[in-house]
């Protein structure tokens, strides 16, 4: 190329990086867009929560091996122990879990989600049996909720809640919302709820461990999964819809 052919430097106009705000947001909306949550592809709540959960499949993905493993454990249960057959418990959970991986895999359906609770399936089957407790294999859950639901809290307390910086991606308005006072304060409220849905099951599952209750704990790890994350995420869309650009409504 001449130099008469090349663009004047001057006329240049010099990107800006993203802030990180933006790098953030950009990151979890895609997430949540990979989970399913696109309003650009789902015209009601009820396919955004549908899809948000995996469908069937990702329902049985989430449910099917803690449930085997609280049934088994509560069948073989030795009344003086209270300890049920831990290896079987555990194997079946374990061996549910990889069907359900290798089953994406031969659909050639993306197995991030069947990979990544196999391999928590795996890692608290691991400590379980090393302790030889059926409670541990509950233990790197409370870890998860407690992450996020401290993630939820400070992001509201230093006034970047988390569920704007992910509508905010997901609508295509960036970090703008931050300049509508009703918008700061329903994204801040929203994820307060998040924070408390985390907050709520360790508060009823943290003490059913420390007493050895593996049945009653892992019940209560199932009724306080799906069955309160999806009216959770129902609410949290529609409020996200309702506060949305009408063009992207």
């Amino acid at each position: 190329m001449t130099d008469s052919a090349r663009p004047d430097e001057g006329d240049r106009v010099p990107l800006e990086p993203p802030s990180a705000a933006d790098s953030v947001s950009a990151a979890l909306g895609g997430a949540a867009r990979r989970a399913g949550l696109d309003p650009s592809q789902h015209a009601s709540t009820g396919a955004a929560v549908w899809a948000a959960m995996g469908g069937v499949r990702g329902i049985l993905e989430s449910v099917l091996p803690s449930l085997a493993f609280v049934v088994l454990f509560t069948l073989t249960n030795d009344p003086e122990t209270r300890q049920g057959n831990l290896p079987l418990s555990l194997g079946v959970s374990v061996g549910l879990a990889l069907v359900f991986t290798i089953a994406r895999l031969i659909a050639k359906s993306p197995p991030s989600a069947a990979i990544g609770g196999l391999v928590a399936t795996v890692a608290a089957a691991l400590l379980a049996l090393f302790t030889g407790r059926g409670q541990d294999n509950f233990v790197f859950g409370f870890f998860t909720n407690g992450a996020y639901g401290a993630a939820f809290l400070v992001s509201v307390l230093v006034g970047w809640p988390l569920i704007g910086l992910i509508a905010g991606y997901l609508v295509g308005e960036g970090t703008a919302w931050r300049r509508d006072k009703r918008k700061r304060r329903v994204y801040a409220l929203l994820s307060l709820g998040w924070a408390g849905l985390f907050a709520a099951r360790l508060i009823v599952q943290l003490p059913l461990y420390f007493a050895g209750d593996v049945t009653a704990l892992g019940t209560l790890k199932i009724v306080m999964g799906l069955p309160l994350f999806a009216p959770m995420l129902a609410v949290t869309w529609l409020a996200v819809r309702a506060l949305s650009p009408r063009r992207e409504a």
